[in-house]
Formats: structure tokens, sequence, C-alpha cells
């Protein structure tokens, strides 16, 4: 039998039960409908934990520190550093040192009129910043002596020395929580703009007494996972922190040289071995591993869980299948026995009821798809505030911003229908033997 003479029996057989043909695709299109949604909203929910955990900081550092309590013998030193940056899926590599021990003074504008009392400072390897992932909101990266990248939030630690008590300051969290985007509001403008100012900075420690002048030159980007100082503090080259220390006397003596080294993975699947690697050293870790790694599992988990029950409603719509295909054939006995008799091959028989039977699933799981891509995509546009260019943008190809509710990809899509189409035609494989299993002469003595 031709190709289209198949396909033309196939619609012309499916068409002659019209509405038998619609409750059994319209089953179909439960269950696929039921599979996409299910499993858009755990990728949906996955976005939003990916979101979350982006918002924390850099997935990918991990924070070395010497073993605490004292354990071990293992120094924070240069020999440290070059074995870290010897381990496979390290890409880089940055000792820090913070600026402790030491009472500490941060002045900017004319006549020290802002006044920071409190400031955390951290020397780094300035020429790292880049492959260690430090992001400035503008300016650039530290190159003379005396440069320094300031913190995000840095100008909200100053207070105004001719304003009086209880208005001297700007509090950035004053702008409060956005409910609809899930993030806080841009914070009211500081009194005066740290990367137009030249920085004095004054440290003492008991009788030692240093002043430093310092020129910012970029604002960094908050990222916690690379230390507090991105978002309230000063970043400066090692060299100039080292001086600094050596004028204030904080040096103690047999002292590791750094408080604790930057380590940036690969990839964010390479974190839970590099650390392992790095506990080997006898050195302690810090990363957001501990977080990402429970709540990636839970998410995989409730994908499963929802795609699961989205399955059981296929299933029942492939009983569906096979019984429509049953009565079909119970009614088409005598076609099926002419079909033999006149010299119909066994296989076309088959192939012909694997393929209405696979026309049911096909056209359940493209039906399907198409509802449940318009679902997702108005739920989306109704969760990110209404209809707009921008949020039609974010619910099809999401971006910066809020989660959507329902993310779609092109391969769930394709995934239904191919799954639509191996219910139907494992549904129909056995109302198909069962028509070839029919002697030809009882079947054309049959009413």
């Amino acid at each position: 039998m031709r190709k289209q003479d198949l396909f033309r029996l196939c619609l012309q057989n499916l068409l002659r039960k019209r509405s038998r043909t619609f409750l059994t695709v319209l089953g179909v299109v439960i269950g696929g409908c039921s599979i996409v949604i299910m499993v858009s909203l755990g990728i949906g929910m996955k976005e939003a934990q990916d979101k979350l955990l982006a918002e924390l900081g850099d997935l990918t550092i991990i924070t070395v520190t010497a073993p605490r309590g004292g354990r071990g013998k293992v120094k924070l030193d240069d020999a440290l550093v070059a074995r870290l940056k010897k381990l496979d899926g390290a890409v880089a590599v940055m000792p820090r040192q913070t600026l402790e021990s030491a009472d500490l003074r941060l002045y900017a504008g004319s006549g020290k009129r802002y006044v920071a009392d409190w400031v955390p400072v951290t020397g780094l390897d300035a020429a790292g910043m880049e492959a260690m992932g430090f992001r400035l909101e503008k300016g650039e990266r530290m190159t003379k002596t005396g440069d320094v990248v300031v913190g995000q939030y840095a100008a909200y630690n100053f207070r105004d020395t001719l304003r009086p008590a209880g208005s001297d300051m700007v509090d950035r969290w004053s702008a409060g929580w956005n409910e609809e985007t899930g993030r806080m509001n841009d914070p009211p403008p500081a009194y005066f703009d740290p990367m137009k100012e030249t920085l004095t900075l004054e440290a003492q420690n008991g009788e030692y007494k240093a002043s430093l002048t310092l020129k910012p030159v970029g604002l960094a980007r908050e990222d916690y996972s690379k230390g507090s100082e991105t978002g309230e503090g000063l970043l400066m080259d090692l060299k100039d922190l080292k001086a600094l220390t050596e004028k204030l006397h904080l040096n103690k003596k047999g002292a590791s040289p750094y408080q604790s080294v930057l380590v940036k993975a690969s990839s964010i699947s390479r974190v839970a071995d590099l650390e392992k690697r790095i506990r080997a050293l006898g050195c302690a870790t810090e990363s957001m591993e501990s977080i990402r790694a429970p709540m990636e599992k839970e998410a995989r988990q409730k994908q499963m869980m929802l795609g699961g029950l989205g399955a059981i409603s296929l299933v029942v719509a492939a009983i569906g299948i096979t019984n429509t295909m049953v009565m079909s054939i119970s009614e088409r006995t005598k076609e099926i026995g002419v079909m033999k008799a006149l010299g119909c091959y066994v296989r076309d028989i088959r192939a012909l009821f694997l393929a209405e039977a696979g026309c049911i699933g096909l056209m359940g799981g493209l039906v399907s798809c198409v509802i449940s891509f318009t679902g997702g995509f108005i739920a989306n546009i109704v969760a990110l505030g209404g209809p707009s260019p921008e949020t039609m943008r974010l619910a099809l190809l999401g971006g910066e911003g809020p989660a959507r509710v329902c993310v779609t990809p092109p391969w769930l899509l394709v995934f239904a229908v191919v799954f639509s189409v191996l219910i139907g035609l494992g549904s129909g494989y056995y109302p198909a033997g069962k028509a070839v299993r029919i002697p030809a002469l009882e079947a054309i003595k049959s009413d």
C-alpha cells in the first residue's frame, strides 16, 4: 500500500466517527497539557531559585581560610596560592588581606566634611580582579599607588558633619521593598559621589598612626561572595595595604601573610569537587555550594513530581486511545476481512491501525502544546504586571528582573509531541495486532 493511500484511509477512518475521535484526542490534549504545564512550572521554580542565588553573589567563588581554632600548620602564603593555582578546575586565585586591629576613619569632601566612622578595607591583587569576576558599576580597576575601588554603597556609611544629628546620614534601606519586582527599590541618592572626591584614610593602632590619601578610580558592584567590602568598603592593592600595616606595626611575626584566598571555579558544577580537594590540603573553605546544592536537589524533586502527575493524565489518555482502537476494530471486522481477501498485506493492515493511533497522539500533542504555551505566556504576563511590550518580551525570553511563573523551552514542546505520538503508537499496538490476527473468511462473514 502506498503511503498516500495509507494516509488517506487513516484520515477517512478517523473522520468517520468524529465525536469519538474528538473525545479521544481531547484526552490526549488534557494529558499533554498536564505534562507541559507541570514541567513548565517546575522549570519556572528553578529559574526563580537561580535568580535568588545569583543575587547572593558569584556561585563559583570559594573562600579559603586557615583551619579554625589554630588547628593544623597550613599558612595562607604565596606557596599555598601557587598550589591552589595548579588545582584542576581553578581558573583564578586571589589572596586577600583585611585591615584589622586598627581604628579606622575615612574622610571625604572639602575640610573633611563627610566622615565614615566604620569602613572595611581589603587589599587584593588589582591585576587579577577581572579574572576573578569583580564587576564595576563605573570607572576602572586600580593601576597606580593610592588608587582604590569604592564599594557600591560605601557613600551611605558617611555622615555629613554640617547637618544636625539624626539627619546627617542617608538610609539606603528607606526606599523599601518592591513587591512587583521582588527586589529592593533603588536607594535615595547619597550626600556625595565618592568617585568625585579624594578620600583620606586615617588609622591608629595604639601609639602608631598613619594617614593615607586615596583616589577612587572605580565603583564596585556589590557581591558578598567576594567580600562585604564590595558593598560598603574599600578595595586597594595588596602592596598599598602592606605598606599601611607596616606603618601601624600590625604585621605579627610568624602570622600568615593573607587572611583568606579567593578561588574561582571554572563552573558551578566544579565547585563541590574543588572544595573537597582544597580541604584535603588542610584548609577551611566556604562557598554558596552548601546553599545551592540542597535547593537544586529540591527543585529537581519538584520537577519530577510535577512531571509524574502530568504523565498520569497522559497514561489515562493512552487507555482511551486503546479503547477507541479496539472499538474501531470491532466495528470494522468485515472491512478487515475484505482487505485481506483482496490481497492486502498484513503489515499494511497493522500500519493502518498504528497510523490512526499515531495520528490521534500527534493531533493531541500539537494542540496541547499550543494551549500550554499560550496559557503559560498569559500567566507570565499577568505575574509580570500586565500586558506591555517589555512584559511580553520577558514572558517569552526571560531576563533580569522578576522570574517567570512558567518557562516553556522549545525542547519541552518537541518532547510533548514526540511523547504523545509514542503513547498513541504504544496504545495502538495491541489493537493493531488483534486486527491482523482475525481470519479473513470469519471477518467477511461478520455483520
